[in-house]
C-alpha cells in the first residue's frame, strides 16, 4: 500500500516543526529516545484516564469538555511517537505500512473475521 504523499508531507512538516520546537528551546538535549519513551508512556495515562470507568456507551459519547481534553491528549501522544520517530530515524508512514502487511499475514480474514483471538489462538 503506497502512503499518500500529502500526508507523508504533512507528517514530515510536523517532525520538523516539533524539532525546531525543541532546538528552539534548547530541549533537544533532553529529547533522548528513553525520556521520549519515558513521555510517550505517561501521555497515555493521561489518554486512558478520559475513558476510565466509563461504559462503552459513555466512551462512544463523550462531553464537549471530554471530547476537547481527548484531542488534547491525543495530540501529546503523537508529537512524542512523532518526537522519537525522528530522534530513532524511523519513518512512521513507512512502519504502518509494513506492520499491516504482517498483520495481514497473522490476521488472515477467514480465520479471524469477527473474532477479537490474538493470531496465535485462531
Amino acid at each position: 500500500m503506497p502512503s499518500n504523499p500529502s500526508t507523508k508531507s504533512e507528517l514530515h512538516q510536523l517532525q520538523e516543526q516539533l524539532r525546531q520546537f525543541a532546538i528552539q528551546r534548547n530541549w533537544d538535549q533532553f529529547h533522548t529516545p528513553k525520556n521520549l519513551v519515558m513521555a510517550l508512556s505517561g501521555e497515555v495515562g493521561e489518554l486512558t484516564e478520559i475513558f476510565q470507568w466509563l461504559t462503552p456507551e459513555q466512551s462512544q459519547h463523550l462531553s464537549v469538555e471530554k471530547k476537547r481534553q481527548l484531542e488534547e491528549e491525543i495530540a501529546d501522544v503523537m508529537m512524542y511517537l512523532v518526537r522519537l520517530a525522528d530522534k530513532c530515524d524511523v519513518d512512521i508512514l513507512e512502519a504502518c505500512q509494513k506492520k499491516i502487511i504482517k498483520n495481514a499475514d497473522k490476521y488472515p480474514i477467514e480465520k479471524c473475521y469477527g473474532s477479537a483471538k490474538k493470531y496465535n489462538e485462531l
